[in-house]
């Protein structure tokens, strides 16, 4: 774990899944308690996910009165309040299918989902391991991948999620950014320099807030960005160990209501 170095925070910015909501993906009465009450003192709550629009959805009753989420690891601010796109990131569609060839000419085996803001398609052999909307098509990644997408997915059967994720570095180079948040062999690909972190600067630019004036909550490496770039770095108990090095504290498990105990000590609720 890294040194602290930041004041008293003024926004809340925290992951979802393994973070904030719970094994069962309900969020406790507690946990809503104290961001009702973190609202009502004027201190937003963010919430910054790799979660598709259709997945965030489900939690945004407790997102809080300021209105905004950071969708698809950055690719997306939403506007809650009016349901609206607040600012876009997406991925040029010739960038996106040069790195599908690459990856997948490097990495043979690999099969890819598109994800834009209205669903996901995939191709015929991309085995996704959540319900897929009714209007989900499927097709070749070439014919998917015809506009600019929020989130391309890149997934392998065989190989395990650390050496996927090192291959697709490799073959790609940097021109894209990669990560992952599932304990299997998926991808999580994004336009140039998005990530949690450069969207949540944005977005704290808007609103007034400096970086040091941050306190974040994560557990897996697509926290990464977010988490050494917020002034307080708060890795969940059992995260991912990247997580934990990379952060200032630790917090009690996502089951255990982690965020909500810690804010609630820090703010003295």
């Amino acid at each position: 774990m890294r040194a602290q170095r930041a004041p008293k925070p003024r926004l809340v910015a925290t992951d979802l899944d393994g973070t904030l909501v719970r094994s069962d993906g309900t969020v406790s009465d507690f946990t809503r308690d104290v961001l009702v009450e973190l609202e009502r003192r004027g201190i937003p709550v963010v919430f910054v996910t790799g979660r598709p629009l259709r997945w965030t959805e489900e939690v945004f009753e407790y997102v809080g009165e300021h209105g905004l989420a950071v969708v698809s690891n950055g690719a997306l601010v939403w506007d809650v309040a009016r349901s609206v796109p607040h600012l876009e990131r997406p991925i040029d569609p010739v960038l996106g299918l040069e790195a599908c060839a690459e990856l997948r000419a490097a990495v043979p085996g690999t099969t890819y989902a598109v994800e834009t803001l209205a669903g996901i398609g995939l191709e015929p052999a991309f085995m996704e391991r959540h319900p897929v909307p009714d209007a989900a098509r499927r097709a070749p990644v070439t014919e998917l991948f015809t506009e600019p997408a929020l989130k391309l997915l890149a997934r392998h059967e065989e190989l395990g999620p650390q050496e996927f994720w090192d291959r697709a570095e490799e073959a790609v180079q940097g021109r894209l950014v990669i990560t992952w948040s599932s304990t299997s062999a998926l991808l999580e690909i994004s336009a140039p320099d998005v990530t949690k972190a450069s969207t949540l600067a944005l977005l704290c630019a808007d609103l007034g807030v400096d970086a040091s004036e941050v306190i974040a909550f994560g557990d897996m490496p697509n926290d990464l960005p977010m988490l050494g770039w917020a002034g307080t770095a708060y890795a969940m108990a059992d995260a991912h160990p990247t997580v934990t090095a990379a952060a200032h504290h630790v917090a009690p498990g996502h089951d255990e209501d982690g965020v909500a105990r810690v804010l609630a000590g820090v703010f003295g609720l």
